[in-house]
């Protein structure tokens, strides 16, 4: 493949710092380096400079925080999608926007060709590849760890310290991590044992639990048709609601997740993730629909949630199936106004109230005190009506005793 120039998905971190002089060495381009902000607290500068310091000839950082809440984690919020019913999607969420970024600048600066670091194993190759492929379909893709020598994360450490470049992990702490506004991720190392307990000073934004604050704190969460928009009665832009979140949430020790998850390649992987106000939002907006939906569509809601997370979690982003739930997810949070109040103690978040406008509970109708509205004698003949089949089904069966 002869290319000119390429545009590389960057972070600064292990594989990505070895890629630049590895594509400037096996195909003599050119390297332009596109970070994205997403909320992992990096510097921008820094990144730029390494970038350039690695052979970049081009270097990009751009802030995309608030478009990452609002366009990309509010949407999988409105739509309940967490994956195996654990894992809150920190990093899957997170792909489709960055990879169009780094689209936008490749054209921007006339490249002819798109990279990434993700390893032939994982899934992030496939979310990457297929925004690629939604907005350039006509620019080749090089993914260096599908191609090169380089087998091992302590083989990448090696081939850093030849060339002299610095990175965030060594062969005694080899985690793979990574931040953004929504989570933390922690791949590698220890963690490839499922049996191995985390170690606590890998955490970063929550609290170990039996460390948390000994009273419990109380916060609430208010909603408008579904997308969260104030917390304790203050309403905060998307990134500062998100921000807010984490802060309070992670105090207490809450948003840790332990998983064995199945990647789309077929192989089962261990992670540990740290997602502190993305697990109070979650919960809350769960909560709001509980009052909210009817029993139907409450049920249906659940399956298209679920089609949802796979769809975030395969980087189908782009595709029309996702369009489509899209719809389904914005007519059933019309109704989704209210608040959901929380008490967060040591590690645990647990709901103790809510509120919406339009709610369905009807305290008249659920009361086991005297009321006007139910008569009880209609469920007779309800449930012969609704037991029927089963009677038939036993009397042919012969099952009276």
């Amino acid at each position: 493949m002869k290319v000119k120039k390429v545009a590389l998905a960057y972070s600064g971190g292990l594989d990505t710092s070895i890629i630049i002089p590895w594509l400037k060495e096996n195909y003599h381009c050119d390297v332009v380096a596109v970070a994205v902000d997403v909320g992992q607290k990096d510097d921008g500068e820094k990144i730029k400079a390494k970038a350039l310091d690695s052979g970049a000839v081009e270097a990009y950082y751009i802030d995309a925080t608030d478009e990452f809440v609002k366009d990309y984690v509010f949407p999988m919020i409105k739509a309940n999608a967490v994956y195996e019913g654990k894992y809150l999607q920190g990093t899957a969420i997170a792909r489709p926007l960055i990879a169009k970024k780094v689209v936008e600048v490749a054209k921007k600066t006339n490249c002819d060709a798109l990279a990434h670091g993700c390893t032939g194993k994982g899934n992030d190759q496939v979310r990457f590849e297929l925004t690629f492929q939604a907005f350039a379909p006509e620019m080749p893709i090089i993914a260096p760890w599908r191609i090169w020598e380089i087998k091992s994360r302590e083989q990448a450490i090696d081939y850093a310290a030849k060339r002299g470049i610095p990175v965030p992990v060594t062969k005694e702490k080899p985690y793979s991590m990574d931040r953004n506004l929504w989570h933390i991720s922690y791949e590698g190392g220890i963690l490839e044992d499922p049996a191995n307990e985390p170690l606590e000073d890998m955490f970063l934004t929550t609290t170990d639990p039996q460390k948390a604050p000994d009273e419990a704190e109380y916060v609430t969460i208010d909603f408008e048709k579904g997308i969260p928009i104030a917390v304790n009665g203050e309403k905060l832009s998307p990134a500062q609601l998100v921000e807010c979140l984490n802060e309070i949430a992670g105090k207490h020790g809450v948003g840790r997740v332990d998983l064995v998850e199945n990647r789309l390649v077929g192989i089962k992987s261990r992670g540990v993730y740290e997602t502190p106000g993305g697990t109070l939002l979650m919960q809350a907006h769960k909560e709001l629909e509980y009052l909210v939906l009817d029993k139907d569509t409450f049920r249906f809601k659940e399956k298209v949630s679920a089609q949802y997370a796979e769809i975030v979690y395969y980087g189908l982003w782009w595709s029309p199936l996702k369009k489509a739930l899209d719809a389904f997810v914005d007519v059933t949070s019309e109704n989704m106004t209210g608040w959901v109040k929380l008490k967060l103690y040591k590690g645990s978040s647990t709901v103790v109230g809510r509120y919406a406008e339009k709610s369905l509970y009807s305290e008249e109708l659920a009361t086991f005190e005297e009321d006007d509205i139910y008569s009880q004698k209609d469920s007779e003949g309800f449930i012969k009506l609704f037991g029927l089949q089963t009677k038939i089904a036993a009397k042919i069966e012969g099952l009276n005793l």
